[in-house]
């Protein structure tokens, strides 16, 4: 079924790039001082949630096909858990975003910091959901 392995795939670069967001860049990135942290973030963020909000979408779209196409549950399932990003995002993350985004990178401070700490925790939850449609969708392809 092309379309449950495109989402498959689609769900696993998610994945992947959550997690290498969560492990490598982000703690790498909080070994320098507030402000050039600051500075690193914005671009990096804008350019992540361009990508990840794509592949968010284009997967939970695959999902929903190979779902309608099949019948096999497991497929709307991986699609709801990778399409849950955006709610997560726009509803739990993007305070944080907004007020980082706000801050002039001369003017980080403490509290700057401790946003940004927030945000890679917050951002762990969107590499797990990630993980946990990757592996719906490998299941239901592994059922057809």
């Amino acid at each position: 079924m092309l379309y449950g392995l495109l989402a498959l795939i689609v769900a696993a670069l998610f994945a992947g790039a959550a997690w290498y967001i969560t492990l490598a860049e982000h703690p790498a990135r909080l070994q320098l001082p507030t402000g050039p942290l600051l500075t690193q973030w914005k671009p990096s963020y804008a350019r992540g949630f361009a990508m990840q909000a794509t592949l968010a979408v284009v997967g939970g779209v695959l999902g929903f096909v190979a779902w309608w196409i099949t019948s096999e549950a497991m497929f709307i399932f991986g699609a709801l858990v990778l399409i849950s990003n955006w709610p997560f995002t726009l509803l739990v993350i993007m305070p944080v975003n907004h007020r980082l985004n706000a801050t002039d990178p001369a003017h980080a401070g403490d509290a700057t910091r401790q946003d940004l700490i927030r945000w890679g925790s917050l951002h762990a939850i969107r590499s797990v959901l990630g993980s946990v449609a990757t592996l719906l969708l490998l299941i239901a392809t592994l059922k057809l």
